[in-house]
């Protein structure tokens, strides 16, 4: 199956300092609507250090995956809402 970071540019998909400086702004912004933007913050910041130290390969690759996919999701979302078109095929 291909990476789901082929959805993002590669300049961010390819280094796991700008993806987690992007989920951090991604966080910022989510906190900052919904009024909780300490614990979503924390709750990225607490994702990354406690795999900060992983050297197998492939799960780094699914970790930087599940990122990209929260990403992706959101930006999605944030799209839906500004053009009132549904992109996802769910309900």
């Amino acid at each position: 199956m291909p990476s789901l970071q082929t959805a993002l540019p590669p300049e961010l998909a390819n280094n796991a300092i700008r993806l987690y400086r992007e989920c951090l702004r991604r966080a910022k912004y989510i906190g900052s609507k919904q009024h909780n933007t300490a614990l979503l913050v924390d709750m990225v910041r607490q994702q990354f250090r406690k795999h900060m130290h992983e050297t197998d390969p492939d799960e780094i690759q699914k970790l930087k995956d599940d990122a990209a996919r929260g990403l992706i999701n959101h930006m999605l979302h944030e799209s839906e809402k500004m053009t009132g078109r549904k992109f996802s095929q769910g309900s």
